[in-house]
């Protein structure tokens, strides 16, 4: 990669971080009423894996709600993640829903799924409708250890080995679901032996490290392509906050926590590119300036936004996105 592509990565890293530093600022604020889920510490595995698709080949993806930096590579917009979550009425849902639920087909990215295994089968669906089209496009979608439990996800991820679908499925090993270690759900070291059982070609990498996740992701990519198909990226890494806002992540040891402190992806990054000479303080000083110009911009625009009428909420429900016609009495319906 070039010196513009790897600022690139630092980039969208760190302007998935100070967004959702801004977003716990509103959060703490009373602006943001329900969940607020971080990425903190996690921001390489979801930047470095989307930056290897390429969206003039049609490629899809679908993130987790700790995938804020996939969805900002995809092209989404830090005003409009504010105005999804301020519940505005110019926002990608309409002011409809929350977090990452934002879909934009043009752009190529569909908005999480809450029941988590889902995300897998809906990919599916949208890659085998890709391949019966001859298309050359590829789905990316991510899942963590947690949601690899799930029977959805079996289900899905056999599937697509069988179809030899032209997917990429990222798993984020983060050691937790919800307050659940991994080796209390799972007897096996790696989630991907999980994919190896369906035939699935599978990698392993540190997912704090953006330049190895964007490798392997490549790879995969370029795999499902050339009609390989699906791949499991099994990314070890860390979330440094709770499971949500509301969570004080009590039931992680402090001496764990430090650890993972030791590898922020993004001060690991910042090193080594200026011990590699690929770029120097200002040019790292001036991606800094870069993103809070962007957000003070995007956050200024989003709280101008006004909130959805109450009578909109009638609208959308059906792909033509009309409004349903008013039934009172006297009508002939």
């Amino acid at each position: 990669m070039d010196k513009q592509q790897q600022l690139d990565l630092l980039f969208f890293m760190r302007l998935t971080r100070s967004l959702e530093d801004r977003l716990d600022n509103l959060y703490k604020q009373g602006k943001i009423v329900g969940g607020l889920f971080r990425s903190l510490g996690q921001e390489a595995t979801a930047v470095g894996s989307a930056y290897a698709l390429d969206q003039k080949q049609g490629d899809m993806l679908s993130p987790l709600t700790r995938d804020l930096g996939a969805l900002l590579v995809a092209g989404a917009q830090a005003r409009e993640v504010f105005a999804n979550y301020l519940w505005r009425a110019t926002s990608l849902s309409k002011g409809r829903d929350q977090n990452l639920h934002i879909t934009d087909l043009k752009r190529g990215f569909i908005g999480t799924i809450s029941p988590l295994g889902t995300l897998i089968a809906v990919m599916n669906g949208v890659m085998l409708a890709a391949k019966i089209q001859k298309k050359k496009s590829v789905g990316m979608v991510y899942i963590g250890d947690g949601g690899t439990s799930t029977g959805a996800f079996h289900e899905a991820a056999n599937f697509a080995a069988v179809q030899n679908l032209p997917m990429v499925i990222v798993g984020e090993n983060n050691s937790y679901a919800y307050t659940t270690p991994t080796t209390k759900q799972m007897r096996i070291l790696n989630l991907a032996d999980r994919a190896k059982a369906y035939g699935m070609a599978s990698e392993i990498v540190d997912g704090n490290d953006v330049m190895a996740v964007y490798g392997s992701a490549r790879r995969a990519v370029d795999r499902a392509r050339d009609g390989g198909g699906p791949t499991f990226i099994e990314a070890k890494t860390f979330r440094m906050r709770g499971h949500a806002a509301h969570d004080n992540q009590s039931y992680v040891a402090k001496e764990t926590l430090d650890q993972w402190r030791k590898r922020d992806p993004i001060a690991q990054f910042e090193k080594a590119l200026t011990e590699k000479k690929v770029a120097a303080a200002p040019d790292i000083e001036e991606v800094k300036k870069r993103v809070d110009q962007l957000l003070d911009e995007d956050l200024a625009w989003a709280e101008s936004q006004p909130s959805p009428a109450p009578e909109d909420a009638l609208g959308g429900v059906y792909a033509d996105d009309s409004q349903p016609k008013a039934v009172g009495v006297g009508s002939e319906e």
